[in-house]
């Protein structure tokens, strides 16, 4: 399943200059029917390949799973793709949409290691075929006070982790991400250490909303929402769900976390969903929903575990202010 993309190097346009789906195909039809005739030239097919980077997905075949539906409304894909933290193309949210046509998609490996008894590693096919493909609709709340809800496309990670069968000894699960400085210009900055680190319990990752991600919106993922494969862990903040990973590990000893080593009292391991839990500079107990209130609208009231009440039972006699 291939993506059609520019040449590497070339930028995407600013948010403001993405069209509407309804008018972005039409014009895309145009732009070709002009680039084939004698006014074809240079700078117009590469006119043509900026808008294929930005608009173009591959469809992915995957059947809706009303299990796995929230009945709020849903982000609007331009929203959703220009509106991202990926800090490896950049700290402003606009910088992944801007940046992150370097990335290289294909040919793309994820490594299984460490305390499972089949360590194996699988092209981006073999992944997509390990299990049926669903489309979930997940809310998706960053720590910085802003929420999404978004059509997501995979399964459940426990397919994969079933596949690999840890032992006995494995107790939490890590993801690595790329860290490539030729393909993201955002590993220059010390504001993280590098690669990007996540990890879960192994029972938060085990549990069926936990989703090993492929695609949203019925497309292949954009390389700014973490081509070609992220998880996505609907409970937990944002920066739980790591993207673009490389390597999924099962290790004894809780997973050293890029944004708990960066700022251990602001970031805790765990980063449920906790409105009761304010950030130290910031409330936790309200949100704003990314294209949908406006700056001076009312916010919408954080729901403990982001709505997701069937996860409680993972954190039974724990204290939540204090695992946080």
């Amino acid at each position: 399943m291939l993506i059609k993309r520019g040449p590497n190097g070339i930028d995407l346009p600013y948010s403001s200059e993405i069209t509407p789906r309804e008018v972005f195909e039409s014009r895309r039809t145009f732009i070709r029917q002009m680039a084939v005739g004698s006014i074809a030239g240079g700078a117009l097919l590469e006119m043509v390949n900026r808008e294929a980077f930005a608009q173009a997905g591959q469809k992915l075949a995957a059947k809706p799973n009303p299990a796995f539906v929230v009945m709020d409304k849903q982000t609007s894909f331009k929203d959703a793709s220009t509106y991202n933290n990926y800090y490896e193309f950049g700290t402003d949210k606009a910088d992944p949409a801007r940046n992150a046509g370097t990335l290289k998609t294909r040919p793309w490996t994820l490594a299984i290691e460490g305390e499972v008894k089949k360590p194996m590693t699988l092209d981006l096919d073999s992944l997509m075929k390990l299990a049926p493909l669903e489309e979930r609709v997940y809310r998706l709340r960053c720590v910085e006070g802003w929420s999404m809800v978004v059509p997501w496309v995979g399964y459940s990670l426990s397919e994969l982790i079933k596949k690999a069968e840890p032992t006995g000894d494995a107790k939490y699960v890590e993801f690595v991400t790329l860290a490539d400085k030729a393909q993201m210009p955002g590993l220059g900055s010390p504001v993280l250490k590098w690669p990007y680190v996540e990890g879960l319990r192994m029972d938060e990752a085990m549990h069926p909303l936990t989703l090993l991600t492929v695609g949203m919106y019925g497309e292949v993922l954009p390389n700014q929402n973490g081509a070609p494969v992220r998880i996505v862990v609907p409970w937990k903040y944002g920066f739980k769900s790591a993207k673009s990973i490389v390597k999924v590990r099962f290790t004894k000893e809780q997973p050293k976390t890029a944004w708990n080593l960066a700022a251990a009292s602001e970031y805790g391991f765990y980063s449920n969903v906790n409105p009761e839990v304010d950030h130290p500079r910031w409330s936790q107990a309200s949100e704003r929903r990314i294209g949908e209130d406006g700056l001076f609208a009312k916010k919408r009231k954080t729901l403990m575990f982001n709505g997701y009440n069937e996860v409680a039972s993972l954190y039974t006699g724990m204290d939540l202010r204090k695992l946080f």
